[in-house]
């Protein structure tokens, strides 16, 4: 959805069309095959289109109507708003009805879609994502390392010194352990032979 101090950009709605149209048309053509494989008997390759047509232009006809509703009713009205899916809703839930010659199918199914489909656009889809689109994916985690960053002596007062874990002042506190316990000063590095 625009904000109230953005200026509307007009939608290329034939392009749009097109390009939506295909993608369903592509759509409608796989859930045809897969239709056509599922039949009893055997009607071979062409059944996608002969015995299956019908699905691939009931997705590519509510493809075109719903796009082509979309962009032309948000040119029509310079705003970008979900009244405009709602709209474009209804057109494309109205196709299904026709097959079957009934008018209260046909609005039903266009009010159903148009419920659907101006929800979704409010919403932002379903489950919307809830980031903030401003920041950079890399300064959002480094806030949040430093939002949940505990204090060293915390860490190791729950859970000790090791596995990677050290407070300041380990080396010492280790060297003198090692000197009192076996007697082997680590502070000096062995000595390595040369070898010619």
């Amino acid at each position: 959805m625009a904000a109230e101090g953005e200026r509307y950009q007009p939608k290329d709605t034939l392009s749009n069309t097109l390009s939506s149209t295909l993608q369903t048309t592509a759509f409608g053509a796989i859930l045809a095959g897969a239709q056509n494989t599922l039949t009893r008997q055997n009607v071979g390759a062409m059944g996608i289109i002969t015995r299956s047509g019908g699905t691939i232009a009931l997705f590519a006809s509510m493809g075109a109507a719903f796009q082509f509703t979309v962009d032309s009713a948000a040119n029509l009205r310079q705003k970008d708003d979900s009244y405009n899916h709602a709209m474009a809703g209804f057109m494309a839930g109205l196709i299904p009805g026709l097959p079957k010659r009934s008018l209260p199918m046909m609005l039903g199914t266009g009010a159903g879609l148009a419920v659907v489909m101006s929800a979704y656009n409010y919403t932002q889809g379903f489950f919307p994502d809830k980031k903030d689109q401003e920041i950079d994916e890399y300064e959002r985690k480094e806030m949040m390392k430093k939002n949940r960053r505990r204090p060293i002596e915390e860490t190791i007062s729950e859970l000790g010194e090791g596995r990677g874990i050290y407070a300041p002042g380990w080396e010492e506190r280790r060297r003198e352990r090692i000197m009192a316990k076996y007697g082997i000063d680590v502070t000096a590095k062995p000595e390595t032979p040369n070898t010619p």
